[in-house]
This record gives C-alpha cells, structure tokens and sequence, in this order.
C-alpha cells in the first residue's frame, strides 16, 4: 500500500434549514451540583457558550441535527445528538467525575525529558501536519499530553489530561479540543475528538479569510460538499478510478521472513555489495529475495477517467451516500502541491505535478454524506495523499461558508 497517514474526527452536523431556534439547558453533578463555566458547543463548529451562575446556557442555532458536546475540567464530556426540527425541552446534563486513577498514572510517569520533547515533535508533526499552516499553530499546553512508545510495535499513543487549547494564527482561531485518541503505527495515524473553534478577533482579517479560503480549496469538505452540488468540474476537481494489487514481483511476507531469518544465521560474512541475478546457492536466493522485497508491495491500475456522478454516489430515500468501488484518485487543479509534500515524511522529494492528489478508499462499504461537508461515519475512509498531508492545522469548523459574507 502507498505510504500514507489516515485520520478521522468525531463529528455530526446538520443544517436542514435556516430557521433558527434554541438550545437551552442546564450543567450539573451527578450529586446535582450546578457548574458554573461548563463548556457547551457544538462540535467542530464556532457555536458555543459557557454556563452562567446558575449553571444554566443557550446556544441559537439553525434548525438541523447537531453534536452538542458538554465539558468541565475534572467531569467525563458529555455528547449529546439533538435534532432541533423536532420540540426540544429544556435540557439537564449531569456530569460524571472522571476517574482518578488514570490521571494519577499520568502524572507520575510523565516526565519532560527529551524523550518527552522528541515525542512532542512527532505529534506536533503527525497531528497539526507540516503545511504552511502548521507552522503557524500553537499548542499554548503542551504539558499536558503524556505519550507511550511501544519499541517492540513501533507505536506511539498519546493522550491528554485536559483539552488541548491550539493557538492558530494562519486561519485565526483559538481551537479547544478534547483529544480522545491518537495513535501512529506502521506509518498509519488515526485521532479523533471534539473540537471547539472561536475567532481570534472580533472583525476576521483579510489575511485569515485568504488563509481560510486556501484551506478550503480542494479540501475534503469541498469535495464532498462538491460532489453533493454535482459540481465536481466546475469546482476544480477531476476524479479518476483505480485499483490496488499485489505485485506479482515482490516476494510475498513469508518468504521475505525465510530469508532474513537465514541470512541472519551467517554473522555478517556476506558481501552485500554484490547484486544477485542468477542464485547458485539457498543464500543466494534468500538473498536475492531481500532485493526483490524492495519492490513496492501493491501496484494501483487505473481503469477509468473522469468517473461519472452515479458511480459516486447512490440515494436512500433522499439521504446520499459516498459510494463508489475499489480506490477513487482525487485531483484538485487549481492549487499546486506545497513544497513539504514533496520533501515528504523522509527527505525523499518527489516530482511536482502541480495539481494536488488525494485518494480514498471506503472501508466500510457506503456512508452517509452530511450536507455540511463531512462523512457521518468519518472513520469508514481511508485517506491518502494530499489530504492526509494535510492534517489538522488545515481543517475548518463545518459552519464554514466559503464567502466574503459568511466566513465563520
């Protein structure tokens, strides 16, 4: 499989109309105490508010389903998915006290060595990304993300105390997110967590909304929101068909497992300057096993330019779905590649095409499409390519309006 990182978020949100109504409600205890400055928002979006002195909030909001996440420090979050085209009553959530015995260990074995610090690099780099964007985020707490390296799996696993508070200079926002998980193996990367976006400034400068208007472009949000407009073309993006194979010329794990084991078994005495070509001798043809391993596991086969609507997505009584076989290759014309994603993870530099490529790949057969811009299963794609380069540091919140009057 091509080399890429995955990621996904946990969100819903939907805007059926635009009428607005309320949510209002109430934080408390489990022992019924109210919580005073609780968060309450709706996730991956610029709503929210903080409880009053009674404990007591309201958020105004466009009629649509939505996440409405509740949390405060020491308290398990709360998430909570409400549909506002139906009555709402005034709504009491109680928190529950977190468990102890987590946060204990966490703090006792967390130390801020260079360990820590090196692992803290990686994360900056695996979670925000290494956009332009990215260099212009700020993790204002970094102290209170402990991290756990597995040596014998390779995998590192993160995790956070208290929601981490992102300074985004690039785009303009201060982003509260609540990191439920985040972990790196085999080069693959996966996080999930609620997230709560607020502008940096009351008036949104120019430089932001060009920022903003950049991330956006060719964005999976844009894709999606693209692809439900049936305006795929007009929006910039081509979409292409391919399939993954094995190699037929790579030898297969096992065999690669033989041959490192028996080359093991000769202490270093062979020359490996030397090219096989034709094998005489066992060692010989483990040897030559070893070089032809090399080779790229998976070829991809492209079948079909310019795939049509229909082949995309599919309908269940009005509700669409992302629905397409084997491996989609997404690209966006109108924005060039930046320089890092050529450089890539490891020095390597690949060659500029000008045009950005992204490629998914569904995992759990056909998902539902929100009207936002997002997949309601987020984890049911794998991402590769462009998209994955792109990481956090380059998401939006999912009220995001592409224009001058409705920038969020």
């Amino acid at each position: 499989m091509k080399k890429g990182l995955f990621f996904f978020l946990l969100f819903t949100l939907t805007f059926s109309s635009f009428s607005q109504t309320y949510i209002e409600g109430k934080v408390i205890t489990n022992t019924n105490e109210i919580l005073v400055g609780a968060s309450v928002y709706l996730n991956n979006t610029t709503i929210g508010t903080t409880t009053n002195n009674k404990g007591e909030f309201q958020l105004r909001v466009n009629k649509g389903t939505y996440d409405l996440v509740v949390s405060f420090i020491g308290y398990t979050t709360s998430r909570i998915t409400i549909n506002t085209n139906s009555k709402i009553n005034f709504l009491t959530v109680k928190l529950n006290p977190e468990s102890n015995i987590l946060d204990e260990v966490v703090l006792r074995k967390t130390k801020y060595d260079d360990e820590w610090k090196y692992s803290l690099n990686r994360f900056k780099n695996l979670f925000l990304g290494r956009t332009k964007l990215a260099y212009q985020c700020e993790i204002l707490n970094p102290k209170v993300l402990h991290f756990e390296y597995n040596n014998k799996t390779g995998e590192l696993i993160a995790d956070a105390r208290e929601p981490l508070k992102i300074k985004h200079n690039g785009l303009g926002y201060l982003i509260t997110y609540d990191l439920v998980s985040f972990s790196i193996k085999n080069q693959r990367l996966f996080f999930s967590g609620y997230a709560r976006y607020s502008n940096l400034k009351k008036n949104v400068r120019k430089k932001w909304k060009r920022n903003r208007l950049e991330a956006y472009n060719g964005s999976q949000m844009h894709f999606l929101r693209s692809l439900l407009k049936n305006d795929l073309t007009k929006d910039g993006f081509l979409i292409n068909q391919f399939r993954r194979e094995l190699n037929p010329e790579r030898p297969t794990d096992a065999e690669i497992k033989t041959a490192r084991e028996l080359i093991s078994l000769q202490n270093n005495t062979l020359d490996f300057s030397k090219k096989i070509t034709n094998p005489i001798t066992v060692i010989d043809s483990a040897r030559l096993v070893l070089q032809n391993s090399r080779k790229p596991k998976y070829i991809d086969y492209l079948y079909k330019r310019n795939v049509p609507y229909n082949e995309m997505i599919s309908f269940k009584k009005q509700t669409p779905y992302l629905d397409f076989e084997n491996y989609l290759s997404i690209i966006y014309k109108n924005e060039k590649e930046e320089e890092n994603y050529l450089i890539g993870m490891f020095g390597k530099k690949k060659l500029a095409s000008g045009l950005q490529t992204s490629s998914i790949v569904l995992i759990k057969g056909k998902t539902i499409i929100d009207p936002t811009g997002i997949l309601v299963s987020p984890d049911a794609i794998f991402v590769e390519g462009y998209w994955a380069f792109e990481s956090f540091a380059n998401m939006l919140p999912l009220n995001y309006q592409p224009s001058n009057t409705q920038n969020k």
